[in-house]
Formats: structure tokens, C-alpha cells, sequence
């Protein structure tokens, strides 16, 4: 499981770093292969630790790709976040302006997840017991926390 948790890490942190110039075409071809990889590993991930009955698990998976859709466009909104620190960064063009509109951005990604959170912790409430629904938030929360501290590892500190 330690394996299927790094791949995933590795693999999605890879997602939402900035892009090393590339021939577009074949560097979207290669993200997109990437991305597929992602969602089935995390996918089979959470299947194996969720320990779903089969009566759970109907109501349960168009839920989960219900919020892997909505938390693919949190994702996107950090990556666009991280290019544009990435872009000032390399080019040594980093204002005051541009670093605090990046910060607001940041808290405001932070605020999109939770309320995503909250709002699929209802959703998810309505099909399967609490304890199983805590469950599949830890889950979700940890793998986010390791992606974000892959993040953080990688983004160097403002200068």
C-alpha cells in the first residue's frame, strides 16, 4: 500500500508543478496518460482501505467521481497558482502585488476544497454509515496532505 500511496503522490505532484517547455502537443498527450494513471491507482487506493460491501459501494463510486471532478478543478486552480509564482520566480519578477494576489488566490483554493469537503461529506453521509465516511475523508485527507507537502518540498520560498 506504502507503493500505491508514493505512486500516487509522485504522479500527482507531477501534475500540478509547472511544465519544463515541451513540444505542446506531445507534453499534453503524456499529461493526460499521467492523469489516467493517477485515477486509477488512487482509485484502486481508496477501493482497497474503503472495505466497501456491495450495497455500499453502488451509491458510493459515482460520488467519489462526482468529487474527483470537482477536486480536478481545485487542482487546476493551483496549478495556474504555482505557474504564475513559478514564471515571476525564474524571471526574478516577483512584486508585491503579483506575490499577494497569489497569496489571496492560494486561501481561496483552500476555502474551495473545504467547502467541496463539506459539501461531499453530506452527499456522502446520505449512502454510507459515519464511520465509513470519516474514513474515505481521511483517506482523501491524507493523500492531499502528502501531494501538498510534495508541493511544498519543490516551490522555493519567496525572495
Amino acid at each position: 500500500m506504502k507503493t500505491l500511496i508514493c505512486s500516487v503522490l509522485c504522479a500527482t505532484a507531477l501534475l500540478t508543478t509547472p511544465a519544463v517547455a515541451q513540444d505542446k502537443p506531445a507534453a499534453d498527450t503524456n499529461m493526460q496518460i499521467l492523469r489516467d494513471k493517477i485515477k486509477a491507482d488512487k482509485r484502486l487506493l481508496v477501493a482497497e482501505n474503503m472495505r466497501l460491501t456491495e450495497s455500499e459501494a453502488k451509491p458510493f463510486w459515482p460520488i467519489y467521481d462526482a468529487y474527483q471532478k470537482d477536486l480536478q478543478q481545485i487542482d487546476e486552480r493551483l496549478g495556474k497558482a504555482i505557474d504564475e509564482y513559478a514564471n515571476a520566480y525564474k524571471s526574478d519578477t516577483l512584486t508585491d502585488g503579483q506575490a499577494k494576489k497569489i497569496i489571496n488566490e492560494a486561501i481561496a483554493i483552500e476555502g474551495s476544497e473545504a467547502k467541496l469537503r463539506e459539501t461531499y461529506a453530506e452527499k456522502l453521509a446520505r449512502v454510507l454509515p459515519g464511520k465509513k465516511v470519516a474514513r474515505y475523508l481521511q483517506i482523501e485527507s491524507k493523500i492531499r496532505a502528502l501531494v501538498r507537502f510534495e508541493l511544498a518540498s519543490r516551490i522555493p520560498l519567496v525572495e
